[in-house]
């Protein structure tokens, strides 16, 4: 019985992380690089190995005494994409379609089925960011975090060398130019020839 209550207890959380120089200075450089790498995904896709990587890149930066605060409300990505989705609704479409007809009369069964069939033609039509989180909002998530540290950067708790100061805030406006600018990019429309 006991073994029952350990397996819904929950683990403590770890022990904060003190955010020293050194630590700020790693963790400027890489927002800067995942800044980067984000901007080479489909804005308005989700993209699961991203969503389960953020989801673990923001468990470790909470950790850090002086981002928790910051970080507190900010929620983790949700990694569900469309194709999970249309699976799931295929599979309830096959059960229906195989266990209404001996049940229901031939009408019901194909009412039920038939307007199951174009939910699922409807789904192409809901944008992924209704049910998941695209690489659009893991950007702005990751906006979050960078502007935080600059918030802890220009308070001056960091207390960094001039050349160390500025290497750091230079690292934190290129990260922050860059997601910017993806998530602009985002919500313009698209020009050119139509194809």
């Amino acid at each position: 019985m006991s073994s029952l209550f350990n397996v819904f207890r929950r683990t403590p959380s770890p022990a904060p992380l003190p955010l020293d120089r050194k630590a700020f200075y790693d963790l400027a450089a890489e927002c800067r690089l995942y800044a980067a790498e984000l901007a080479n995904f489909d804005q308005h896709r989700v993209n699961l190995k991203q969503c389960y990587r953020f989801n673990g890149w923001l468990a470790h930066v909470r950790r850090y005494d002086k981002l928790a605060p910051y970080l507190a409300t900010m929620p983790a990505a949700r990694p569900v994409a469309r194709w999970q989705i249309l699976t799931l609704m295929a599979a309830v479409w096959v059960i229906l379609a195989v266990a209404l007809p001996g049940r229901v009369s031939q009408q019901w069964t194909t009412l039920l089925v038939g307007s199951w069939l174009l939910t699922i033609v409807a789904v192409f039509f809901i944008p992924e960011a209704f049910y998941g989180t695209t690489i659009e909002l893991l950007e702005a998530k990751v906006l979050r975090v960078v502007d935080a540290l600059l918030e802890i950067l220009n308070s001056g708790a960091m207390e960094f060398t001039e050349a160390a100061h500025f290497k750091v805030r230079d690292d934190l406006i290129a990260a922050r130019e860059e997601l910017r600018q993806q998530i602009d990019l985002a919500h313009r429309p698209p020009t050119g020839p139509i194809l």
